[in-house]
């Protein structure tokens, strides 16, 4: 069974990491300035791909995300498109002011 852990650096990004019984699945690398957690990529390595591993990665992002009182700027492409697809389960989250 998977599971999230968060790798929190001072220096330099930091990631939620997704582990299996094979080692880490993937990550979802963010940093944070202020109140904003800024979320710069995900990733799942190729052979665990339509495994839900992203989804529980986000779903991490999230719940720490409110649990902290941040907000977050998606600029990684998977997050960005799940905060468009479902602005109702993400409104309260999402900082929007660096939006195009």
């Amino acid at each position: 069974m998977a599971e999230v852990k968060l790798n929190l650096q001072q220096e330099g990004p930091s990631a939620f990491e997704i582990i299996d019984e094979k080692g880490k699945a993937g990550e979802m690398v963010f940093d944070i300035q202020g109140s904003d957690l800024t979320v710069y990529h995900t990733e799942v390595e190729p052979d665990r791909e339509g495994m839900g591993y992203a989804k529980l990665l986000l779903e991490a992002m999230v719940a720490y995300v409110r649990e902290n009182k941040l907000m977050v700027i998606p600029l990684c492409p998977y997050v960005h498109l799940q905060f468009r697809r479902h602005e109702e389960l993400y409104h309260d989250i999402w900082n929007k002011k660096n939006e195009n």
